[in-house]
């Protein structure tokens, strides 16, 4: 019991390895003996203790707040083959529009989704690069890199995950330059009837 306590109030081992030195250097060798003996036995419970402690999820855990819709449109797939990276694939990025409580506007053309699939793990690489267009004239550049990934979980169910992480340059006076200090994610949005891809934006606060 008084073993538990110990632990309990010396979650810390530096706290229990000064009371070992000072032990060592204050009582006889029967003493001391019997000393090193307990406080090993401590030393032994008190990570045993922090072994199966479980940790909370933190209270300040990050919200997200939704950024933009962008309804891109695309244009036919290519491929460069099975490359030392994987099959490189190329699907052109023709236009598009994109709207949000903040910012909107139209995805210019000339960009393009930059893919490498790995058709063993049943997993690609996605990097697409563009430029967006605000409604106020103030051009935007975009990098948006992801993963998809077919798999199954746990329990030998069919999984499927895509998502991206995108990343805004905007010029730095204009009014979406706080665009360039924050961090966003993105997902898929397979609900509508659209020739492209529609993706959502949230932005992580």
């Amino acid at each position: 019991m008084i073993l538990l306590i110990l632990c309990f109030f010396c979650k810390d081992t530096i706290i229990i390895w000064f009371f070992y030195i000072f032990a060592s250097g204050k009582a006889n060798n029967t003493q001391n003996m019997s000393m090193k003996k307990f406080l090993f036995i401590a030393l032994l419970a008190s990570f045993a203790l922090r072994t199966n402690a479980q940790v909370e999820e933190p209270k300040d855990t990050p919200q997200m707040v939704f950024l933009m819709q962008l309804k891109v449109t695309l244009g036919e797939a290519y491929s460069c083959g099975e490359t030392q990276h994987g099959q490189r694939i190329i699907i052109p990025i023709t236009g598009g529009s994109f709207e949000g409580p903040k910012i909107r506007g139209t995805i210019m053309n000339g960009g393009a989704d930059y893919q490498l699939a790995n058709t063993v793990l049943n997993r690609t690489e996605l990097e697409a690069i563009y430029c967006i267009k605000t409604d106020d004239g103030v051009c935007i550049h975009v990098r948006n890199k992801g993963i998809i990934a077919n798999g199954k979980d746990s329990d030998g169910n069919p999984t499927s995950y895509f998502k991206c992480a995108p990343q805004f340059e905007a010029p730095a006076d204009s009014k979406y330059a706080w665009l360039n200090n924050a961090l966003f994610v993105c997902s898929p949005d397979w609900s509508q009837e659209f020739k492209g891809i529609v993706l959502n934006v949230w932005q992580v606060k």
